[in-house]
């Protein structure tokens, strides 16, 4: 059995005028994250640790915010590519284990919807991810709702 471990890990600030998209689900609040796509730090998070398991680097080194290709694009897209070349290479998903790192919103009603939108881009039973909220209890700048963060640890094993 040859199996592969990757962490990834990613922060945004919040700022007005933005929809909050984390997960690939649209969230209803005041702020959204600021970055060149849709700044989805979930979805960054997987991307990156998927990358890490395979030694290919970080997801700016494939989508470089120069690049307005990538102008707002949904990450779940960027998602599916990392995932596309995981498949290529001949790997599965074992499992895959996030935590946000929030303030605000309340974002427990949106964890079941984060969790079958991310495995079904990926092509896995919902099963096999798990998405968690951790408050940063006011303190930093993720306590004052600056911005959010999210890691993922991800087990990837050869077909």
């Amino acid at each position: 059995m040859k199996l592969r471990i990757g962490q990834g890990f990613d922060f945004h600030p919040l700022i007005e005028g933005r929809t909050l998209v984390l997960g690939g689900v649209e969230i209803p609040h005041s702020r959204g994250l600021s970055g060149h796509s849709d700044a989805d730090v979930v979805t960054h998070a997987l991307a990156n640790g998927i990358l890490g398991a395979l030694g290919k680097g970080d997801l700016g080194s494939h989508f470089p915010d120069r690049d307005e290709r990538y102008k707002g694009i949904s990450s779940l897209k960027l998602l599916r590519q990392v995932w596309e070349l995981a498949r290529q290479e001949g790997w599965c998903l074992v499992n895959a284990d996030l935590t946000i790192f929030a303030q605000e919103p309340r974002l427990s009603p949106y964890v079941a919807t984060m969790r079958s939108k991310l495995a079904a881009t990926l092509d896995v039973a919902a099963e096999l991810i798990n998405v968690k909220v951790s408050s940063p209890e006011r303190l930093g700048s993720l306590g004052r709702a600056e911005g959010m963060a999210a890691a993922a640890a991800v087990l990837l094993e050869a077909r």
